[in-house]
């Protein structure tokens, strides 16, 4: 059956005349419905196949492949399931068996052809395949010819197409469909990099040649991954220049007067890493070019206080601030903690939450609007409408990773709108995270940000012993706890559910998951003084349980993760994380974070019974490092990026051959080469661009807001 002549990337693959109506419904399952999308679709890996051969010259322990008729077939039940077949050629006979694919029975039938591919072995005075991987032939009206000894690329595949039937219609369609594919990178430009065309990358995945086949696999990912990489970075500088060259940002007055008003404020001296990055943020913030600082600084390094010094030169210089904090505790945290250190000063100070009661939201909003507030603390509340700002000149967001580059884009397009009857513009931005985040994984979710490291603790952090125990070794934590409540000190219980029906630390079906209630009724603390703590209490509860806890009336707080961040109460030294194997190392840091904060050594139990590789190592490397960033290094190793940091929760953009923490010199060729191009060309306008320029709208331009540029 011939391709139809004239056909594009557009084309139904039901059009194209080689493929039927039947198998492109199939196609169309996984999202293959037109000639572009068909050749999208990657090889998840590929295979060497050996050559095929009769089964007479199969050699045992030696790759192979043969085909065959079905001539007979057993089901065996019982411990082993397996089901036995015996194929015959004109040559003679080959046993073959699969444990537990019970389920091949139904396509291994007498009178079936099949191609087996495995590794035989003796079995008597024959030769048999165990668990061969199986190709059924009988339902093809032409059957394939004899498979030659080549690279076969695996594809994603569903119940009702396998990868062999896609593999069979790509290869029907790509000599039509890659002279279609137009390169969006100079020759020269490629030459320079030692990249092949877009069209051979994709001929290099789709039927990678011999000898050398491995190469070109090799030779055509980096291209199409630098091809992901480099689409993302042009987006972030585009944005960034955009930023930069449409938008000025209040400029502040940053005086050695200001300066020390601010101090006076502080609890303590600045440490080192602290007094870097307000440097950054002085020479930032008295620039009317909009400031897109990233800080990142370990747990209780100090982000917070750096983060008052930001937006208080903006109460200085009478405009107003912002923080934006993921949930309501936290919010409620930097509301109490900042309060506290403005006390008697003549800042004015609102929060703002969803639990915000009608007639105290219409206040602050009134508030806000006529520049009487001057710090508005709050939640996503923050990003709605009515929410209008005098004279908003410096926006925090605390805990960046769980907001990401769209709603940053929305904090900045909101209060910019709000700004222009008054002429002012867009605020400066300064957003912070205390998850640790590798250099790779930064460029990545944060390229559009300069970025700060806060180095070292303040003052008075005490070092923090980690252990791990088996759940019947729990009593020896509780004893622990209990001592040092004995001597006056207090502790954390961390469990992962409110109820169970709750699970705050993963979607999986709840079976013996520790709740704040079962906790609370098996803590082996008789006598103490406990109370409970989750996002579900209302905020007034919420707020009383945490100032009695602050203020010792409480010996132990049973919560959830809320306690994750933003909780800051020197006497306790101990944390118990119950089931600990269910939270993911940068979580486990953060909580562990929330003791060691006064004068006294502490310590962190953490209680599991991991049943995985995995999760037995993710509790060894919390026992053994207390360096954020080596945890977070290994946990992206351990668990990849979209499950450290989730792809809705970061906004990430989803790469599927890309991978940057493993690409990491790739990435930094691609940030490299984007800077140098959007600094020639910062809307990429020329005639020659103009593809480039359409992938990366299509591809990034909703995700980082740049529907403006294109």
């Amino acid at each position: 059956m011939p391709l139809k002549p004239g056909i594009s990337l557009t084309t139904p693959l039901a059009e194209t005349g080689v493929v039927p109506a039947r198998q492109a419904d199939l196609l169309a399952t996984l999202g293959l419905t037109n000639v572009g999308r068909l050749i999208a679709h990657l090889p998840m890996r590929h295979e060497r196949i050996a050559d095929e051969s009769t089964i007479d010259q199969l050699k045992p322990a030696i790759l192979g492949s043969a085909r065959g008729e079905v001539v007979a077939v057993r089901p065996v039940r019982g411990a082993r399931p397996r089901l036995e077949a015996v194929l015959m050629d004109h040559t003679g006979r080959l046993d073959v068996v699969w444990f537990n694919m019970m389920f091949l029975h139904e396509k291994v039938v007498p009178g079936v052809r099949v191609r087996v591919h495995g590794k035989p072995q003796r079995r008597g005075p024959g030769i048999q395949m165990v668990n061969p991987k199986l190709e059924v032939l009988s339902f093809e009206k032409e059957e394939p010819t004899e498979s030659q000894g080549r690279l076969r690329p695996v594809y994603p595949a569903s119940e009702q197409i396998n990868s062999a039937a896609i593999e069979r219609v790509i290869q029907k369609v790509l000599p039509a469909a890659l002279p279609l594919l137009e390169d969006h990178l100079p020759d020269q430009f490629r030459k320079d990099r030692d990249l092949p065309s877009l069209a051979e990358a994709y001929r290099m995945q789709h039927a990678p040649r011999d000898p050398g086949g491995e190469h070109e696999v090799l030779q055509s990912r980096r291209r199409l991954a630098y091809d992901e990489l480099l689409l993302l970075q042009l987006g972030v500088q585009m944005k960034r220049v955009q930023l930069r060259a449409l938008h000025t940002s209040p400029a502040l007055k940053v005086t050695p007067e200001v300066d020390a008003r601010i101090r006076a404020r502080f609890p303590y001296t600045l440490t080192k890493g602290q007094e870097s990055v307000v440097e950054d943020l002085k020479r930032d913030l008295a620039s009317a070019t909009p400031t897109n600082r990233l800080i990142q600084g370990d747990v209780g390094s100090g982000k917070t206080l750096v983060a008052l010094y930001a937006m208080l030169l903006a109460v200085a210089s009478t405009q107003q601030a912002s923080l934006m904090a993921p949930t309501e505790i936290l919010a409620e945290q930097h509301y109490a903690s900042i309060s506290r250190l403005l006390e008697k000063s003549r800042t004015r100070v609102e929060l703002l939450t969803g639990s915000t009661p009608a007639a105290d939201r219409d206040r602050i909003l009134a508030s806000v609007a006529d520049g009487t507030t001057d710090i508005l603390i709050g939640t996503h509340a923050l990003l709605t409408d009515d929410v209008k700002f005098k004279s908003l000149a410096v926006a925090v967001i605390d805990e960046q990773h769980r907001f990401g580059v769209s709603q940053r884009a929305t904090l900045r397009a909101q209060a910019t709108q709000s700004n222009a009857s008054s002429g002012a513009t867009t605020p400066h931005i300064l957003v912070m995270t205390a998850t640790p985040i590798p250099r790779s994984l930064a460029l990545t979710l944060f390229g559009d940000l300069d970025i700060s490291v806060i180095d070292g603790l303040p003052p008075g952090r005490q070092p923090i012993a980690t252990k791990v125990l088996s759940s019947q070794a729990r009593r020896a934590a509780y004893a622990d706890l209990a001592a040092r409540i004995e001597q006056g000190q207090q502790g954390y219980i961390v469990v992962p559910a409110v109820d169970p029906t709750t699970d705050t630390t993963t979607s999986a079906p709840l079976v013996d998951v520790k709740t704040v209630q079962s906790a609370l009724e098996t803590t082996y603390l008789p006598g103490k003084r406990t109370a409970i703590l989750h996002a579900q209490l209302p905020r007034a509860t919420r707020e009383a349980v945490m100032e009695r806890f602050r203020t010792g009336v409480i010996d132990a707080l049973v919560a959830t993760t809320v306690i994750e961040v933003g909780v800051d109460v020197p006497n306790a030294t101990i944390m118990i994380v119950e089931q600990a194997d269910r939270f993911g190392l940068a979580q486990l840091h953060q909580l562990r974070g929330r003791v060691g904060r006064g004068g006294t050594s502490s310590a962190c139990y953490l209680i599991a019974d991991p049943v995985t590789p995995e999760g037995q190592a993710r509790l060894a490397v919390m026992e053994h490092t207390t360096d954020g960033f080596a945890l977070a290094e290994k946990d992206l190793e351990i668990r990849g990026m979209g499950e450290v940091f989730g792809v809705k929760q970061s906004g990430l953009p989803p790469f599927k051959v890309a991978d940057p923490t493993r690409d990491r010199e790739l990435l930094n060729l691609a940030r490299r080469d984007a800077q140098s191009w959007i600094a020639k060309s910062p809307r990429l306008d020329r005639a020659d661009e103009a593809t480039l320029k359409r992938r990366l709208m299509r591809t990034h331009g909703q995700f980082l807001g740049l529907a403006d540029v294109g």
